[in-house]
């Protein structure tokens, strides 16, 4: 079971949460904030990963990357930070008797961060490699395409790490500027996950985080757009074609046992090697080598999302065959016995996930940051427990016919 336990810090009103984990050794110092790529203006687009990379360039106390990197080995830490369409996030998971001096570092480096103009500009080179890689990769590509399908030109529809372009075009003025308007301690959090027998006192973690600076609360993020669904092609003269399709569930997204009924469900329709997708587009039919399904809930609104990687002269034939599944869940339902298996496996998964500190952390930021729920682990296993079988058949019935497709591939967009 887990413990859990909140205080704020009085002058900036950024939260530290604790959730005590008994049985390891380790800590996770989280810090994340309402600050991803959902909250750019569209000349803005790829500024919250930039500046994610640039914080790490260094604090006052720890003043270049080198004193940044080597504290943390020192720790025998684990460092890292990212960055989604929800928000930024850094993170180190140590030994817990290095518990004071791990939140000393991560507190420094992100809440006073340097953001040298040096700097800036020498990552810049290394973040357009980074976009320019990632536009090597189809499978990549293909992620990018379903997105702007289902979103359009809403900021969702938009890549985390944004056009070549606004990373050349990024000043530290503008930098500063973005991170003012959407670092706010009330719409962020401090999350200390695992053994915290070793957490320095109350007031010592206040000084700390007090490193972050007061700011006013950020405006609201846009609201999702209605869902106008597209159909998206590149074309590529390959033997492997990359396909992502996207339905918007009709349920409500700020209900957890609703989110929690929708993870059934997409377990049970490509979660698992027992799921229907897997079953029938690859071991029955031999269509491909990967298929899946797996849903998300932003803020405002859920999605559940297809995909496979195949032979090109596979992929209409399993397009067509992974919309008739859901249909057929649509119309007739599933199975009680697979409503069974895929919530045992589901809660499983997550009680085995929640073993690693990290992985709590980032669910706590999560359940937080974005919803601004409870950040009990054990409430969100018991939430799957609950579902019940006439929950996932109701979500089932809410996945309309309309989606959002696209492909990477020799393909044309009147084959979908």
């Amino acid at each position: 079971m887990a413990s859990i336990a909140t205080s704020t810090v009085p002058s900036n009103d950024l939260p530290i949460h604790r959730i005590g984990l008994a049985g390891t050794r380790a800590l996770t110092v989280l810090v994340a904030f309402d600050a991803g790529a959902r909250n750019e203006r569209p000349e803005e687009n790829g500024m919250a990963h930039f500046l994610e990379h640039l914080v790490f360039k260094g604090g006052e106390k720890y003043a270049t990357y080198k004193d940044v990197n080597e504290t943390a080995e020192r720790l025998g830490g684990a460092l890292n930070a990212y960055t989604s369409h929800d928000l930024v996030a850094f993170h180190i998971t140590v030994r817990a008797e290095s518990a004071a001096a791990a939140v000393d570092l991560l507190s420094d480096f992100v809440g006073r961060p340097r953001l040298d103009a040096e700097e800036l500009d020498r990552e810049r080179g290394v973040v357009i490699q980074e976009i320019n890689r990632a536009y090597d990769q189809p499978s990549m590509v293909a992620e990018y395409l379903i997105d702007r399908a289902a979103f359009g030109d809403h900021p969702l529809g938009r890549t985390v790490l944004g056009p070549e372009e606004n990373l050349r075009s990024f000043t530290r003025e503008g930098i500063v500027a973005f991170r003012e308007r959407r670092w706010a301690g009330a719409s962020g959090g401090v999350f200390l996950v695992g053994n915290l027998e070793h957490l320095p006192e109350e007031q010592e973690l206040h000084e700390r985080f007090a490193r972050f600076p007061t700011l006013a609360e950020p405006e609201p993020a846009l609201p999702a757009p209605a869902f106008e669904p597209q159909k998206l092609v590149e074309q590529r003269e390959t033997n492997q074609s990359h396909l992502r399709m996207i339905y918007r569930p009709q349920i409500d997204v700020t209900d957890v046992s609703e989110r929690a009924a929708l993870t059934i469900y997409s377990t049970l329709l490509g979660g698992s090697m027992g799921s229907r997708l897997f079953e029938e587009i690859r071991e029955k039919r031999g269509l491909c080598y990967s298929v899946y399904a797996v849903n998300h809930a932003f803020a405002d609104v859920p999605i559940l999302q297809l995909g496979s990687g195949l032979e090109s002269g596979k992929c209409v034939e399993a397009y067509t065959r992974m919309r008739e599944i859901v249909d057929e869940l649509r119309d007739r339902g599933p199975t009680e016995e697979e409503v069974h298996r895929a919530r045992a496996y589901a809660a499983g998964r997550l009680v085995l996930a929640f073993e690693n500190t990290n992985a709590v952390a980032r669910y706590a930021a999560g359940q937080q940051v974005v919803f601004g729920e409870g950040i009990d682990p054990d409430a969100a296993i018991a939430a799957l427990d609950a579902v019940t079988y006439e929950q996932v058949r109701e979500v089932a019935e809410g996945v309309a016919e309309n989606l959002a497709v696209a492909c990477v591939g020799p393909h044309g967009v009147e084959e979908f």
